[in-house]
């Protein structure tokens, strides 16, 4: 299966590696494993989803900026993977949602980046998940996502 291609059938496609906003690296690999460091919402160098979910930034928002980390995702693990198809299994998805103190949706708004990686890797995108709501995250981004896999 060419996962690529069937981002690009979805209308998506890889952007850049986001540039990291502090010590670390965007991805990882280790053995025949490989996980993110956490991707922000960012297009073109720019955050697009700022402030607390479910006070300024509606569900739909989030969940669509939920989509736009995981394919932040995507592009830092092709980086130090080489190819989206050495991806066996999607293992695990953290998502960390800037929440209002009475928001309690987290899981809706990850769904955004679950949804989508079933879409791209079928069965193989089947994976773990945590869905977690906090109070600030960098840059006053809503949505913060990392992702694990299994490598070929």
């Amino acid at each position: 299966m060419n996962y690529e291609a069937k981002l690009n059938e979805l209308g998506f496609e890889l952007p850049e590696v986001a540039k990291p906003v502090a010590a670390y690296v965007p991805a990882l690999k280790f053995g025949d494993m490989a996980t993110t460091s956490g991707q922000l919402p960012m297009k073109a160098g720019e955050l697009v989803c700022k402030g607390k979910v479910g006070a300024d930034v509606t569900i739909e928002q989030a969940n669509a900026a939920a989509q736009v980390c995981c394919l932040n995702a995507l592009a830092a693990l092709k980086s130090v993977i080489g190819d989206l198809d050495s991806i066996e299994k999607i293992v695990k998805v953290v998502g960390y949602v800037q929440s209002a103190d009475d928001f309690y949706d987290q899981p809706k708004v990850i769904n955004g980046a679950s949804e989508l990686l079933l879409e791209i890797f079928g069965d193989a995108g089947r994976h773990a998940r945590a869905a977690v709501g906090l109070n600030a995250l960098p840059l006053n981004a809503s949505v913060e996502l990392e992702i694990t896999v299994k490598l070929k």
